[in-house]
Parts: structure tokens; sequence; C-alpha cells
């Protein structure tokens, strides 16, 4: 592990105890920010049975090269500021399940963990699927000497979710995984005319909980159809979208996770690799 992370600055562990609450499309955005604000940023897709982000980047034709110290990530630019890996890269279609018993997730996983070399990176965003189960245990446990950040937890407003990120804490707790705080995504709805956020579902949930966890509340993430657009193409809401209120929020987030970074400015460079034609 001392090979793949050494030079690794952060490591942040995104969590939900619930599929569907838009864990992986937040830790997409948070590398974006990230990314914005000039920091060289891994992230790293263990959702082995859905893996999304080689798609939400456009990427998903890419493959996996070796090199001596490891396996190589996808780089989204030239700059190489922003690498990708994803058991999506592995499969040989898009369409291919992973029909997969608990060891050979527990390896796969332990093998992204020591076996990508990532170079030197500001930051590693670890999206992982819902629930804590095999690949949850095993990214902790393979993480515990690198002293990781801590997790992220992503809830939506409403009870049914709010309920299932209790575990996820209970499950943080239990492991040893630092809390950073809790994201309430979905969290209102940006028109796609004037931009105005409007509060469609219920809202506050997330703040609640984190409340009466006793744990930090970093902030509501709004729906927006353009980010959807930008997500199912390849491109870069980041760019297309600078100033929507939804990505003013992940960037508010991404200076929260890492004070020093600047991640709240519009330094730097967010780019993705246009998909081939």
């Amino acid at each position: 592990m001392a090979g793949s992370l050494q030079d690794v600055k952060h490591v942040i562990v995104v969590l939900s105890g619930k599929g569907g609450v838009g864990k992986s499309t937040l830790s997409a955005q948070l590398a974006l920010a990230m990314v914005k604000s000039g920091l060289k940023v891994g992230l790293l897709d263990i959702d082995l049975c859905g893996p999304s982000i080689p798609k939400m980047f456009g990427v998903d034709s890419s493959n996996i090269h070796q090199c001596p110290e490891g396996w190589v990530p996808v780089y989204t630019d030239q700059s190489q500021q922003l690498a990708l890996m994803s058991i999506g890269f592995l499969l040989s279609k898009p369409e291919e399940a992973v029909v997969w018993r608990g060891p050979k997730k527990t390896a796969m996983v332990k093998q992204f963990i020591t076996d990508v070399y990532w170079g030197e990176r500001d930051v590693l965003i670890i999206d992982t699927p819902p629930g804590t189960s095999d690949e949850h245990i095993t990214v902790v446990e393979a993480l515990r000497d690198f002293d990781p950040d801590g997790a992220v937890l992503v809830t939506t407003s409403q009870a049914v979710a709010v309920a299932d990120v209790r575990r996820e804490l209970s499950f943080c707790r239990k492991t040893g995984l630092k809390v950073l705080g809790v994201v309430e995504n979905m969290s209102g709805f940006v028109c796609p005319t004037c931009s105005e956020c409007t509060n469609i579902f219920s809202q506050g949930g997330g703040q609640s909980f984190a409340e009466q966890s006793n744990i930090p509340f970093l902030g509501r993430v709004p729906l927006d159809p353009s980010l959807t657009s930008c997500l199912e193409s390849g491109s870069s809401f980041a760019q297309q979208f600078p100033t929507s209120p939804t990505f003013t929020a992940v960037q508010e987030i991404a200076a929260k996770l890492l004070p020093g970074s600047n991640s709240s400015s519009s330094a730097g460079d967010a780019t993705q690799t246009e998909k081939p034609a």
C-alpha cells in the first residue's frame, strides 16, 4: 500500500446507506470542484456491480495499462490533473455483469487500494456502493495504516434515506472511520429557465440528522436538469454551468472538506476527455 498511496495527501471515502441518493454524482462533482481549484485529484470507483464513474466522465471506452509501479489510472485530460479508476475499465462490455461472491470482491477492492499508481495527488476520493458490506469493510481495513481523512455521508431529506444513513454512521463508528460530515443531496430543484431553486420535496432531513448525531452538516445540493444532461453525455458540468446553484453548493462543500485548498475559487481547469466520435 505504501507504494500506491505514499504520494496521496488526503483520502476521503463517500458513503451512503441507500442507493439512488446521488452518491456517485456527488463524488464526481466534488472531484471536479477540487480540480477546478487547482488540485490534483484521484477518484476511485469501488462500486463493483454498478460502476458509473467512467460513463459520467465520458471515458467509458478507455482501458487500464500497467507500469512498473502498478496499474495506471485513466486520466481525463493531458495535464493528468484528474485520475480515475473503476472496474468499468476492466470489463469487456459495458453491460457485462459482475457476478462475484464476497472473497473475489474483497480481493478486487484490495487490489484497487494497493496496486493503482496514483502518483502525486492532493486528494483521493473513494466512491463506494450503498450499504455496509464487503467492499466497505475491505476499504476501511486497507486504509487503516494510511489514516484517511474520513467519510462523507450522503443522504436525501426523506425519512427513509435518513434512516438508512443512520446505519452508515453506525458502521463508521464501529470501524473507527471518522465522519467528516453529512450532505443533503437533491434538496431543492434548480429551474432550467430562470435558475431559481425551489423546494419541491421535503427539506432539512439531512441537517436534522447531523445535528441529532453531533456531526458536521456540510450543506445541501439541489437538483439541476443540466447536471443530468452532462452526466449522460460525459461532459463537464463544472465547465458548462459554473454558476449553477448546484455546482456552487458542491464547491462550498469541497472547501469545507479541504479548507486549505481554496476549493471555492475558480483557479485551475476542470476538464474531461471528449468521447470518441
